[in-house]
């Protein structure tokens, strides 16, 4: 049973999240990185590229909270399907999170590959190729119809009023007691606060996400495998 909804925007400290979050007793947490680690769970996601409702006791099946795209874009829905969850909606400088998304866009799954791809590396990208139309439709959906994924992202004052817009109205859909409003620089206070937990005797994580894929990808596609703290199934 989901009891933590990620709605932020990818690449504002999900990855650092997920990790908190899993300290914390909420894991597994969903993140794009499951899908990076277990392409079945593709599948899951792709009726919603026609925008058909998902089931998400079958979607989120085995975790307890989840993070990033694909599940945060459909925050409103776990939140209705899940009434008892809390909600934390991370944010960023819009400036840093822009150019984080840029890196992700032309370093991690949309990179030029070579090829012939090894071993699990074919596996990944092959399921990352069907998994395309849900992104496409993501990225229409927060950045206009007019977006051209294979361009990049839009320009930076678009996706700024984006961003900003999916703040705003998150804040106005999800009761003040329910929603946290959350930059992961502010550490473990408010997050333990929030979810009524102590905070754990270590430092918050605070995980490079943009250098994170960068390594990932490019040891996956020299050989064939992940990394070795991908390679557990979570």
């Amino acid at each position: 049973m989901v009891q933590v909804i990620g709605a932020g925007f990818p690449r504002t400290g999900t990855s650092s999240m997920k990790t908190a979050l899993e300290r914390l007793g909420f894991g597994p947490t969903h993140h794009m990185l499951d899908i990076l680690t277990k392409p079945g769970h593709v599948d899951r996601w792709l009726p919603a590229a026609d925008g058909r409702p998902l089931h998400w006791p079958d979607v989120l099946r085995g975790y307890r909270s989840t993070q990033d795209w694909p599940a945060s874009h459909f925050w409103r829905e776990q939140a209705s399907a899940y009434p008892q969850a809390k909600v934390v909606l991370t944010v960023r400088d819009p400036h840093r999170w822009y150019a984080s998304m840029q890196a992700l866009l032309t370093e991690g799954p949309g990179r030029d590959l070579p090829a012939e791809l090894p071993g699990k590396a074919a596996d990944f990208f092959g399921a990352m190729a069907r998994f395309r139309p849900l992104l496409d439709h993501i990225g229409r959906a927060t950045f206009g119809a007019a977006w051209d994924p294979g361009r990049g992202m839009p320009d930076e004052a678009v996706a700024h009023a984006a961003f900003h817009r999916h703040t705003e109205v998150v804040q106005d859909a999800i009761p003040a007691d329910r929603l946290l409003v959350f930059d992961v620089r502010d550490g473990w206070e408010p997050l333990c606060r929030f979810l009524g937990t102590e905070a754990p005797d270590e430092p918050f994580p605070h995980l490079n996400e943009s250098g994170a894929m960068r390594r990932v990808l490019d040891e996956l596609i020299a050989t064939g495998e992940f990394p070795e703290v991908f390679r557990a199934d979570r």
